[in-house]
């Protein structure tokens, strides 16, 4: 009788495609849960806005406690602090209104947001900060898209209302986050051209 020997690197991948089959996002074990609970009902929509807003808010305070630890700009820290405190205010809410309406939320960062999460760990000075204000301005853009949509169309009044109620700060967030963000592009592109400069005048002193 043949016996076949699987190369340990095969059986790795395989064990992770398993892994990663039985093991889907907390993004989306909570979308399943809702899915089974409401997809018959008015307040399916009202269930896909919460999960969306609770997934945005867990990056934002994540990534806004990152910035005020890492970020190299004065603002960029500030900026960070805010908006970690407010939006895990602001995700306490929303846990609260969507445990009153048996709505499921992902307790965890979903997997496309932590690895956003993990490039923005990576990056240091400048690059930090640019990297963190644009995904604030993208991630801002999309939660004003979403939070209006709900005031005006979601089914549950108080979920409007409460999204109506949030739709002020994240505007006020994105208009500091867009000035913010032409600061740093000064400040990196500045910093990209001290270092050609710098490394022209080493060239030109070695020849």
């Amino acid at each position: 009788m043949k016996k076949y020997l699987i190369h340990p690197f095969l059986l790795s991948l395989f064990v992770v495609a398993i892994g990663c089959e039985n093991n889907p996002d907390s993004k989306d074990r909570a979308e399943d849960a809702n899915k089974e609970r409401f997809d018959d009902r008015d307040t399916k929509k009202d269930a896909e806005f919460a999960v969306d807003a609770a997934t945005i808010g867990m990056f934002e305070v994540q990534a806004g406690q990152l910035a005020a630890s890492n970020a190299t700009h004065p603002r960029v820290k500030e900026m960070g602090q805010m908006i970690a405190a407010d939006h895990e205010k602001a995700n306490r809410e929303l846990k609260d209104l969507a445990a009153r309406k048996n709505i499921t939320l992902p307790t965890a960062l979903s997997d496309d947001k932590r690895d956003k999460y993990n490039d923005l760990s990576e990056k240091t000075g400048n690059d930090f900060d640019k990297e963190f204000v644009d995904n604030m301005v993208d991630s801002h853009e999309k939660s004003i898209d979403k939070y209006e949509d709900i005031a005006e169309n979601g089914n549950d009044q108080e979920l409007r209302s409460w999204a109506s109620g949030k739709i002020p700060s994240l505007q006020a967030h994105l208009r500091e986050f867009k000035a913010l963000q032409d600061q740093v592009k000064k400040n990196n592109n500045n910093t990209n051209t001290n270092t050609n400069t710098n490394t022209s005048s080493n060239t030109n002193r070695t020849n």
